[in-house]
């Protein structure tokens, strides 16, 4: 509940209600923790200050992460209220890339959000931590709890700082400056200066908002629509309630233009970024429209989004359109895309500057290194995205938890979970600009499924303590049903069964052997799970999320089995030790950019090597068969 008298002690406090913070609150108050929730303003809580969307490519398998492992994102954002919009990424492609993506509601999500959290016997303080309070402990420090904005001291066994883009942050538009946080909201002073007196490394990033636009001024005749997808699709493994296609809102898609490009080439030395106003890095794959059009200047049209944000009141998102222009610079701009020439605007692009912490100062369960107790999650562990930042603020919670109660902490493998991967990455590798998962991040993709995130982190989830015996019970069923499925289909053979070999044969395949069983028909290309039940009725009856990760299970087992095969050979790396006197310079077979940074960093071990930045599994690869050619024949 909202207080304005707290304790005075409190087991884990949690600073920032962003999609970190209301993650890592959730975690530790479900561990049976004592927690405080610290923020401006909690109407504010879970706020989309950006785009009015969850998941995409590869965030929509973390989010179904954070919802096998028992967190709250996927819950909500299917929920009535939240959802304006289902799609199904990549449907055309492989498994391993298929992802969830969901329009949602700027109002309806966060409110969602709030009601479900107020059911928590959470603290919540509406104010401003202003430092961290530490001691000397060993050779390095111990956290002993924050002082707020009031002045008092709230002693803690764990802090987690989950303050997104407001750390000293500034909004830039042209030559105009404002201190302020996302959507006009106020910036944090002093907790940024507290984290460096304490010896953290600070980072100084940068991210953008395009404009909104008044939709009653877009002439979408001139625009393509951009529906949903048919079907039962949602990020949670507990929703049963699904979104009609009919129902679902509709966005658009248009481009840029010559004229657009020109325009912004003209404008390029009043663009905050160009100007040198800004002085943070911005992320590398969610480039300005600016940017896109210095970095990729051959290319004549650059694709946008119109995005309604809400039902709740009229404005469209136009993304891909992220600036940092003055106003009159950006209004030309729309103004020459077609069907936004006389688009009136709700609210101006700005760019946005921050402070966040230098991520390989923190180990794997996201603790800092140098400050016993204190944790970094979301956009202050330099990531970018809602997604990220939700799986960030659970695991953050999950171990601050665990630490207090003397257990073992909970760290995802690369081959487990993108959640794995992205922390793996971040730590490990380190990152001096927003960092954004994507699907060519995982070298195992197709055991990273969206299908099958249920699969592999129910059980964890349930071990932890944040899923239920009757949910891991019932998503256990569900997935022991697919699994004895598959046993049945491999066990019964065509035989002479005249209307499967027809089956077959209507698709352009030869008459099948008799000896042909269910399981290797289900593998021909264009053959469905759903025929074979109308030709075998016998067959179990399956949803559609079950079909597909039955399929995929039977058509792809083959690369499975192999891709299980070689994490293993690779987690095998782990203990390898590199001989002294390697030559990383004259090598072969291994990037440039590896052998300098192996020559610098002159790692012990093959795991540590692999945890260099720009050192690709390829290079490992490379590196471990060049230890064994030379080196196992004389030692």
């Amino acid at each position: 509940m909202i207080k304005k008298d707290i304790n005075s002690e409190y087991d884990v406090i949690v600073i920032g209600a962003g999609h970190a913070g209301i993650e890592a609150s959730h975690a530790c108050f479900k561990l049976g923790l004592k927690t405080l929730l610290v923020c401006f303003d909690f109407k504010m809580a879970s706020n989309m200050p950006c785009n009015p969307n969850i998941g995409g490519s590869a965030k929509g398998i973390v989010v179904r992460e954070i919802d096998a492992l028992g967190g709250l994102m996927g819950k909500i954002a299917d929920k009535d209220g939240s959802l304006l919009q289902m799609k199904v990424l990549n449907m055309s492609k492989g498994p391993g890339v298929r992802s969830l993506r969901a329009q949602e509601d700027k109002i309806g999500y966060p409110k969602n959000m709030q009601e479900e959290f107020l059911k928590y016997d959470i603290d919540i303080y509406e104010g401003e931590v202003k430092k961290i309070e530490t001691v000397p402990y060993l050779n390095h420090k111990k956290l002993t709890g924050v002082i707020l904005d009031n002045s008092n001291f709230i002693k803690a066994k764990a802090v987690i700082v989950s303050t997104g883009t407001f750390l000293d942050s500034r909004i830039l538009r042209g030559d105009e400056i404002i201190d302020s946080g996302p959507d006009n909201q106020k910036a944090s002073h002093g907790l940024s200066a507290s984290l460096k007196e304490n010896g953290l490394n600070i980072l100084r990033l940068k991210t953008g908002t395009p404009p909104r636009l008044d939709p009653k001024s877009i002439d979408y005749s001139k625009m393509e629509e951009e529906l949903g997808t048919d079907g039962n699709y949602a990020f949670s493994f507990d929703t049963t309630k699904f979104m009609k296609v009919e129902d679902m809102i509709k966005c658009h898609l248009v481009y840029t233009n010559l004229k657009t490009h020109e325009i912004i080439r003209n404008n390029l030395s009043k663009s905050a970024m160009y100007s040198g106003t800004i002085k943070g890095v911005g992320p590398r794959y969610c480039p300005s429209i600016e940017d896109k059009v210095v970095r990729f200047a051959s290319r004549n049209r650059h694709q946008l989004f119109l995005e309604p944000e809400s039902k709740y009141f009229d404005s469209i998102y136009l993304q891909g359109f992220s600036t940092s222009m003055p106003k009159d610079v950006q209004e030309e701009m729309v103004h020459s895309i077609e069907g936004l020439e006389n688009a009136k605007f709700l609210k101006y692009a700005y760019a946005i500057e921050y402070d966040a912490v230098e991520p390989s100062q923190l180990s794997l369960t996201l603790e800092t290194k140098s400050i016993d107790g204190l944790y970094i999650a979301g956009q202050m562990a330099s990531t970018s995205g809602y997604e990220e930042a939700a799986a960030l603020g659970l695991m953050a919670g999950i171990n601050a938890s665990l630490k207090i109660l003397k257990r073992e902490p909970l760290i995802l493998k690369r081959d487990e979970a993108y959640i794995g991967i992205m922390i793996d990455d971040i730590v490990n590798k380190g990152t001096t600009e927003p960092y954004r998962l994507l699907s060519a991040r995982s070298e195992f993709r197709l055991m990273t499924r969206s299908d099958n995130a249920d699969i592999r982190l129910i059980e964890k989830g349930y071990n932890i303590g944040l899923n239920s015996k009757e949910r891991y019970d019932r998503i256990n069923s569900r997935n022991q049903l697919i699994f004895n499925t598959i046993d049945l289909l491999d066990g019964t053979q065509i035989a002479s069964k005249t209307d499967i070999s027809n089956y077959v044969m209507s698709l352009g395949y030869p008459k099948p052997n008799g000896n042909e069983t269910l399981k290797q028909t289900l593998r021909r290309q264009n053959t469905s799970y759903k025929q074979l039940c109308d030709l075998y009725p016998s067959l179990p009856t399956l949803s559609d999320e079950e079909i597909i990760k039955l399929e995929t299970e039977i058509r792809y087992e083959g690369y499975i089995i192999a891709q299980r095969k070689e994490a293993e050979r690779r987690k095998q790396y782990e203990d390898i030790i590199i001989p002294d006197d390697i030559d990383y310079l004259n090598m072969t077979g291994i990037s440039l950019e590896a052998k300098e940074k192996l020559n610098i960093k002159r790692p012990k071990t093959l795991g540590e090597a692999s945890m260099i930045s720009n050192v690709h599994p390829s290079d490992i690869d490379v590196l471990s068969f060049y230890i064994r050619k030379k080196y196992n024949k004389t030692n």
